[in-house]
């Protein structure tokens, strides 16, 4: 009997995992809420046992196909124009019911971390606009951040389709939200996003294997890391030294074992003075990388004593825990994002109170980080945190040695966040990376362009749109005309335009010079709106961008300069003097220059310069004086003319 009862186990078994593999799977990407493209044959696609047939049923149309002898199995639907929403069914050994389907324009959002960064980042300057943040028909999809070494992947390891709400708008890419909204506001039609991006990558990044063939030295390291073992050896050896060192502060770090972070500290005067912000390595004598901490004290009224409050801590480089009285209020763990701490009831009393920020410096300069807010927020009353502040060294260390970032080595992000999205009809393509290849510019240009040739091809949707934005303005601003790899990388942007159906968005006015990471993304999701309607929706009259440099000519000690897509015509900013060109002779030494809008030309000269040869227009990190634009208000893209 027993016997009996085993078999039949085994046989039921059998029968249920025979069943299960034969069961319909889908890509995460066709799915509840998924966006689909307008005006083309739609792609659905799947696995299933082989040969298994499967019926699907669209829009009052029925479809049938059947999987192949591997269990991969893809139909073509009928094109559709905008609309929604509508119900797909699938149906084979099992059945399943899609909802919510919209029909509309699909845009791929793609790049670093200008690209991933999210509403909730920076809503402090939109609050009013995530509050009407609500478009049914703007749905996003959040591609799971991966890589793979060894093959493209089939499928994405999650992600779901989210309709735009107040609530669920704090998680999209803040560039992609006001793309959308700019082009379903004027179209009046469905826009699916699907962000696939990671912060700190490089184009390589997201070169496919047969692409990277160009480039040996990429090419080769993409065959060292197909190696796992080498990847996880990496990997194990990076944890473990960065582990040591954060161990080896935790264990001798002064504030830690004499516990700083309350007020019961008889010595605090005896601290250092320091001002905030700022960069300790800037104001005491002996630089160091390691733990240090702040004290401020700040004094509260009674009537804010048991109310709630925003502590606003600009950015920190690196790490930070922040304590009020000894209670722990926050931390962040790196130096990007912006600090802000909301501060409970229970924490803050009548009269003096203590505010302490432990900071962890990995290497370069540790501290607070200038020209950002530091102010505590108690309902409608601001308390100033700049000035002096009490500050300790805890303990100085060796700088600690950057991590291996795997997921950023060649071919990676392509394998897992781009070629599980190929079957899937798009529009085009808004792109936002470069910082990271600003180490070696010079190659970013065919890099760029081999990227945008080999996704066309392997989408297999001709020359699609692809618009992107070239770097802004960063860093502190020069003095004096200098050499800059963000300004050879711009270039390299600028020339990229020379490849079919392709908008750039010229940002060198919207930056922030001690941040990587500008907060305005509404003017970035604008201009590459606008390059949308232009490029993608072909609005012939439309100004799309701002002038770009076509040619010059010397005439006399004095070089004139042309440019094409002057819209209206040439202006300064606020009609001030024209600003950040740089003239030279044969031996390209730069000197500022004397500049004038002529006939919608830009004359420039320099008295130092009597025979000049070369202008440069923006040439900088940071070209804080540029003000160029055409009257449509779009600025002109820095250039040289060499």
């Amino acid at each position: 009997m027993k016997l009996i009862n085993i078999v039949s186990f085994i046989l039921l078994s059998l029968l249920v995992s025979t069943h299960a593999q034969s069961q319909v799977t889908l890509p995460k990407l066709i799915a509840d809420g998924m966006v689909l493209q307008r005006n083309t044959p739609i792609t659905i696609w799947g696995w299933a046992s082989a040969e298994e047939k499967i019926k699907i049923s669209f829009k009052e149309e029925v479809y049938h196909t059947k999987a192949d002898k591997k269990g991969n199995w893809k139909v073509s639907l009928k094109t559709s124009k905008a609309g929604g929403p509508y119900t797909m069914n699938i149906t084979s050994s099992n059945s399943i019911i899609i909802k919510n389907i919209w029909v509309g324009d699909v845009w791929i959002c793609s790049g670093q971390s200008n690209m991933e960064i999210p509403m909730s980042r920076v809503k402090p300057l939109y609050e009013e606009e995530i509050s009407k943040a609500n478009f049914p028909s703007i749905h996003y999809f959040e591609v799971p951040k991966t890589y793979n070494f060894s093959k493209e992947q089939k499928q994405i390891k999650g992600g779901q389709w989210v309709e735009t709400t107040p609530e669920s708008v704090l998680n999209f890419s803040a560039i992609a939200y006001f793309f959308a909204k700019d082009l379903t506001e004027r179209y009046h039609i469905p826009i699916g996003l699907i962000n696939t991006s990671l912060g700190g990558s490089p184009a390589e990044a997201w070169l496919s294997e047969n692409a990277l063939k160009k480039f040996p030295n990429d090419y080769n390291e993409l065959l060292k890391y197909k190696d796992s073992s080498y990847v996880n050896q990496t990997i194990k050896e990076d944890h473990k030294r960065i582990e040591n060192w954060y161990q080896e502060l935790n264990l001798n770090d002064l504030g830690n074992i004499k516990n700083w972070k309350t007020s019961n500290i008889d010595s605090v005067q005896l601290w250092k003075t320091i001002e905030v912000p700022g960069f300790w390595n800037d104001q005491i004598q002996n630089h160091f990388n390691g733990v240090a901490w702040y004290k401020k004290s700040f004094e509260i009224s009674k009537k804010h004593k048991d109310v709630s409050g925003k502590l606003i801590l600009g950015r920190i480089v690196d790490a930070d825990s922040v304590f009020i009285n000894g209670h722990f209020v926050g931390n962040t763990s790196y130096q990007y994002p912006p600090r802000r701490y909301q501060i409970s009831k229970n924490i803050l009393k009548e009269g003096s109170n203590e505010l302490t920020v432990k900071v962890i410096n990995e290497r370069g300069k540790g501290g607070f980080v200038p020209q950002k807010p530091y102010h505590l927020i108690l309902n409608d009353t601001t308390i100033s945190l700049t000035g002096s502040w009490k500050f300790k060294k805890g303990y100085a260390t060796n700088p600690l040695k950057p991590q291996t970032f795997v997921q950023w080595k060649p071919g990676g992000l392509f394998n897992a966040m781009i070629a599980p999205l190929l079957n899937y009809k798009m529009k085009g393509v808004i792109w936002y990376q470069g910082e990271s290849n600003t180490g070696n510019p010079s190659n970013y240009g065919k890099l760029f362009s081999t990227l945008i040739k080999e996704w066309r091809l392997r989408w297999n949707l001709g020359e699609f749109p692809f618009l992107y934005v070239q770097l802004a303005n960063f860093m502190k601003a020069s003095t004096t005309p200098e050499e800059s790899n963000w300004a050879a990388l711009r270039e390299q942007q600028l020339n990229t335009l020379k490849v079919s159906n392709t908008g750039m968005a010229v940002t060198i006015d919207i930056g922030e010079w001690n941040d990587i990471h500008p907060l305005n993304k509404k003017d970035v999701g604008h201009r590459l709106a606008l390059l949308a309607q232009k490029i993608a929706y072909k609005e012939k009259n439309l100004v799309a961008s701002g002038p770009i440099y076509e040619v010059s000519v010397i005439k006399a000690n004095k070089m004139v300069i042309s440019f094409k897509n002057i819209g209206s015509g040439l202006i300064t900013k606020n009609n001030a003097e024209l600003k950040s060109f740089a003239i030279a002779g044969a031996d390209k030494k730069y000197v500022w220059a004397k500049a004038v809008i002529k006939n919608n030309k830009v004359v420039v000269w320099s008295a130092a310069v009597a025979n000049p040869k070369y202008v440069r227009y923006a040439w900088a990190n940071n070209p804080n004086q540029a003000n160029l634009y055409n009257k449509e208000g779009l600025p002109v893209s820095p250039f040289q003319t060499e």
